[in-house]
């Protein structure tokens, strides 16, 4: 049965489109208009192994805020809708992935409660045209669209691009791993017969 989920939302900040398919390859097909997000969304896909497009027309006159925090929304979304009843999956991954001077921690617990902790201080405001701020606020709007706990920690590290880098590679690997399905489990994985 196939794990895809095609999610669209407009508003008069931010027009997108999303298709994923959790067992896809890694192929994507990015625009946001901001180049180092579209980086980083296709380094999602390709590492997490999910087939990803996502169109994005923001109000970047403005900022890059309304772009950046939609796009996570609209991404949580298609993750939730992409993994269905969760009988079967895993529910939980975790990745401590390095990317030179930079080591960031991330897990997952797809629960259905969503609950976000972000430990990072960056010393730049902005790398390429991505305000890092937003990196904050893009996970956060991830967490909370797709109901999961999202826990992302930087452990070391100095270059802002490779922290970010990281970070995204590191929940790419740890959502792959707790959408995977085993089994022996026939179910959902909870004791309370239900996520």
């Amino acid at each position: 049965m196939a794990r895809m989920a095609e999610v669209t939302r407009k508003t008069k900040e931010t027009d997108i489109a999303i298709k994923l398919d959790l067992d896809g390859t890694g192929k994507s097909q990015i625009e946001t208009g901001i180049g180092f997000f579209n980086h980083m969304l296709e380094g999602f896909s390709k590492h997490g192994l999910f087939d990803l497009e996502c169109n994005v027309n923001g109000d970047l006159e403005v900022d890059g805020h309304h772009t950046v925090e939609d796009t996570g929304i609209v991404l949580g979304e298609a993750i939730k809708q992409a993994i269905g009843d969760k009988k079967g999956i895993k529910r939980f991954g975790y990745f401590i992935l390095p990317m030179d001077d930079a080591l960031a921690l991330c897990a997952v617990d797809l629960s259905g409660r969503p609950y976000f902790s972000f430990e990072c201080e960056f010393d730049t405001e902005r790398v390429g045209n991505l305000d890092t701020q937003l990196v904050k606020e893009f996970f956060y709007a991830v967490s909370y669209s797709a109901g999961m706990n999202l826990h992302i920690k930087m452990l070391s590290g100095h270059n802002d691009h490779h922290k970010i880098e990281a970070m995204f590679k590191a929940f790419a690997k740890a959502l792959d791993q707790a959408v995977s399905k085993d089994e022996r489990i026939t179910d959902v994985l909870s004791t309370k017969g239900t996520l």
